[in-house]
């Protein structure tokens, strides 16, 4: 290419540059025009005629106190006088992921993090004096808090 086609070019890039920063930064940003406008007008509307509007678009409304007798006698467990039953125990379930060189006291620390014994190290003796501690095998075990510890020892070391 020959250096005057070349500097002509540049210098035309340099132009067209320029025009477009004018327009952009002399552009007014503070009159935006509404793409679609909007009545702003606002309507008070009763209880009555809010729960008609929006049943009669598909949504559901309740009270407080419907909504925690339905969640209630769907739960199966109906409530006097809206006192809590405290008779429900949460059950905790841990999938315990062995790999090859583990020992009984990783699995114990995993099985203390899941809060479905109490101490490691005794756990690991529990296994030792059992005679399974040769028995641990890479795998995944799926244990939970209604198993009984002699319940977890078994299915984690068959």
């Amino acid at each position: 290419m020959k250096v005057n086609i070349l500097s002509s070019f540049a210098a035309g890039i340099l132009t067209a540059t320029s025009i477009c920063a004018i327009v952009y930064f002399s552009e007014d940003r503070n009159t935006s025009k509404p793409a679609n406008k909007v009545n702003n007008e606002q309507v008070q509307l009763s209880e009555k005629e809010m729960k008609k509007e929006l049943t009669s678009k598909g949504y559901i409304v309740q009270t407080k106190d419907e909504y925690e007798k339905h969640l209630n006698e769907a739960k199966g467990t109906p409530q006097a006088n809206g006192e809590q039953n405290q008779e429900e125990k949460t059950i905790s379930k841990a999938v315990i992921v062995v790999s090859e060189g583990m020992t009984s006291i990783d699995v114990g620390k995993m099985l203390v993090n899941a809060t479905l014994i109490q101490d490691a190290f005794q756990f690991s003796k529990d296994v030792e004096s059992r005679g399974l501690q040769n028995k641990l095998r890479p795998g995944t075990y799926t244990v939970d808090s209604t198993m009984s510890y002699d319940q977890i020892i078994t299915t984690i070391f068959q």
